[in-house]
């Protein structure tokens, strides 16, 4: 049992559970015994933070089906590993070597040094950004709803967001919601830091700690935080751009808004992508253009260490950086004055190849067994699937039961990761000290 197959299984074991849970009577609102199908897709959503539902979540589960299902978000949203390992602390146990190795797997660390206060500082982070999501949002569901119910939407919305769900307890979503600046600026931040990466934001803490106090002794900053930030807001910036050009004249979408109401409602279909599944606006209506674009940001992704899914932010620039260096004639690949690691390379390039055939071979079995949608729309589908993102065009519920099975299958490759799957299944490589000789060939 390989610490790959033991993250692996672990999904497989949660997925399993909130499938038995959302099973039961009690968890839907008819109080009826739930369909197989519905319960699995629903449980491999909440856990693998996709967001992607075959039912109005709000109307068909019923309050502790709702529970269930964000007690599932908050186990996948943090990891199987982390959320094992906080509970492994709080019955005092110590942690052994294989684990500080399956936590440093999981968050995708440099190192195993400090596990124990990486897991306690992953939680706190959690619960402050959490707590602060939910008091924000609470200001605006307290003007439509009563106290008790403003509370329990706050708390599932946060959560539903910082760990880059989209699951909500809304019928439209937050459409209604698509002129709120609170609503507008929270859930996109929370998705944002959510989905930066928890290493990026202990630099940033400690960053601003040390100018604040003036401390002589300044933080330098990593290579894996400039990377990540900068990545991020240039992803932002041009997904804004981009949906407010592709959109404007659409009436069904942006197009009947006023300007303030269109540049919010453009820049929370940019933040979405990185992969919560909310949205603002009817998917199902914009052009192809924005859903292209939408595909786009959606396959690239968040960051690693977070709870967003797609190839990663760093994944990107490692192979636009390769692709710039071999057009200068260079043979080493420079990011911020640091060279790459030719075994980060090789990683950005298994992850690029593995992922384009995931979503390649799960699009062409769904085209397959249901022809007569649309390429594009199940191309959508797939992507948010994989990337964990749960941005719909509303095709979900009227798919066949088999292309439901394959995007639940589509999930969850995306959360636990192609590699570290691919890992799992092949077990752990050998070492071997035989060195062939090169040969160049034709490439290109």
């Amino acid at each position: 049992m390989t610490v790959s197959r033991t993250i692996c299984l672990g999904f497989i074991t949660v997925i399993a559970i909130g499938t038995l849970l959302l099973l039961m009577p009690f968890s839907t609102s008819e109080g009826t015994w739930n369909d197989p199908v519905v319960a699995l897709f629903t449980s491999t959503s909440a856990v693998c933070v996709t967001g992607h539902i075959v039912v109005d979540t709000a109307t068909y589960f019923s309050p502790i089906g709702q529970f269930f299902i964000l007690a599932l978000i908050q186990i996948g949203g943090l990891g199987y590993m982390t959320a094992t390992t906080f509970l492994l602390l709080l019955v005092g146990r110590r942690f052994a070597l294989r684990d500080k190795i399956a936590i440093q797997q999981a968050l995708d660390r440099p190192g195993i040094q400090g596990s124990t206060q990486v897991i306690q500082s992953v939680i706190a982070l959690t619960v402050i950004f959490e707590i602060t999501g939910m008091l924000l949002l609470l200001i605006v569901f307290s003007r439509d709803y009563d106290f008790g119910r403003a509370l329990w939407l706050s708390i599932f919305h946060s959560i539903s967001a910082w760990n880059n769900a989209g699951f909500s307890l809304f019928s439209d979503n937050l459409i209604g919601y698509q002129s709120s600046v609170i609503v507008n600026l929270v859930i996109p931040g929370l998705i944002i830091f959510g989905g930066i990466g928890y290493e990026a934001i202990f630099e940033m803490y400690l960053w601003l700690r040390d100018h604040l106090f003036r401390r002589p002794e300044k933080i330098i900053i990593s290579l894996n935080f400039k990377v990540a930030v900068s990545t991020t807001i240039i992803l932002l910036l041009v997904g804004t751009v981009a949906i407010f050009l592709a959109e404007l004249n659409n009436p069904e979408t942006l197009g009947s808004m006023d300007f303030a109401t269109k540049i919010m409602a453009a820049w929370f279909q940019a933040v979405v992508p990185r992969t919560a599944g909310f949205n603002s606006i009817n998917i199902g209506e914009m052009t192809t253009a924005a859903l292209f674009i939408t595909i786009a940001l959606m396959f690239i992704g968040g960051s690693p260490g977070g709870t967003a899914g797609g190839i990663k932010t760093t994944t990107l620039r490692i192979l636009t950086s390769s692709t710039k260096a071999i057009l200068q004639g260079k043979e080493e690949v420079v990011l911020y004055d640091r060279q790459v690691p030719v075994n980060l390379i090789l990683k950005a390039i298994g992850v690029l190849v593995g992922s384009a055939t995931t979503v390649i071979l799960m699009t062409a079995l769904i085209t397959f067994t249901d022809p007569d949608v649309d390429f594009i729309l199940v191309l959508y589908e797939v992507v948010s699937g994989f990337a964990t993102v749960g941005l719909s065009t509303g095709i979900t519920a009227g798919l066949s039961i088999f292309a439901k099975l394959v995007l639940v299958a589509t999930m969850y490759i995306g959360r636990v990761g192609v590699l570290l799957l691919m890992s799992a299944i092949l077990g752990d490589p050998n070492p071997t000290a035989i060195r062939y000789p090169e040969e160049n060939l034709l490439v290109g």
